[in-house]
């Protein structure tokens, strides 16, 4: 059953405006959490695709615009191929498995990242699940799959370039505002807060463009232990920060910071 919206006073001791629109997560971590427990690093993928519903139920409810998770990278390939195989096997049975919350909550999804290369079943049910969900107006879930920054980058100049060869766009229209318009967050509001688990301090070519000023959260948290206390501790750091954009912030006593 669909859970009602959260207040974000209640929840997080914050007001609605001070919450992030849009938080992407570098879900790291599943292979050493299999790893620290004797099992198989499928068995830690598992475990965090079982935390990535409490997760998207919790953005949600707190009526966030969207939220992306980094789930397969395009560099993910160079992976054993039994692991490789067993991760598509999970995202065929994910996506059966939460289409019908995805739907009671009122989620849209959204696949990010290059579709040539993803297995036919794979394909087939993000496509069900984006159709029967297009018309939803809640949170954007993006699901980062076989994605990478700069080859979302590169798809883009080149789309663009197509334009500009058909005469369809002149070099001196080409702006910021172009460029986000031809990557696969089009329409997407860009990160406020970028997560990652597991202690690591590199973005790993996701998002490259679109988290210019997007606030980074690190927790030594592993992706399968990580919950929706553990999503409230980082949107509260988030709201403690002073977002200035390149800009200063002028006190109430008039005096600038850098």
């Amino acid at each position: 059953m669909p859970q009602p919206p959260l207040d974000p006073r209640a929840e997080l001791g914050l007001e609605r405006h001070q919450l992030p629109r849009h938080i992407a997560i570098i879900m790291d971590g599943n292979g050493r959490w299999a790893n620290q427990r004797g099992l198989p690093r499928i068995n830690g993928h598992v475990q965090g695709a079982a935390g990535v519903r409490e997760i998207i139920t919790h953005a949600a409810r707190l009526q966030l615009d969207a939220l992306t998770l980094y789930s397969f990278s395009a560099e993910n390939w160079k992976r054993p191929k039994e692991e490789v195989d067993a991760l598509m096997e999970l995202y065929v049975e994910y996506l059966i498995k939460e289409r019908q919350e995805i739907m009671e909550n009122n989620v849209r999804l959204r696949q990010i990242g290059r579709r040539q290369g993803l297995p036919e079943p794979v394909l087939r049910e993000l496509d069900i699940t984006q159709e029967v969900s297009r018309d939803n107006t809640g949170l954007t879930l993006c699901l980062a799959i076989n994605y990478g920054g700069r080859n979302e980058i590169v798809d883009a100049v080149r789309a663009i370039a197509r334009r500009v060869q058909a005469g369809q766009l002149q070099p001196d229209q080409i702006d910021e505002t172009t460029i986000s318009d031809f990557l696969d967050t089009a329409g997407i509001p860009d990160p406020d807060l970028l997560i990652r688990t597991a202690g690591e301090l590199r973005v790993s070519n996701f998002l490259l463009w679109q988290i210019s000023y997007a606030e980074f959260y690190v927790t030594d948290v592993l992706w399968p232990d990580f919950r929706k206390e553990h999503l409230n501790e980082a949107i509260r750091a988030y709201a403690a920060r002073d977002r200035r954009f390149g800009g200063l912030h002028t006190d109430a006593g008039g005096m600038s910071n850098v």
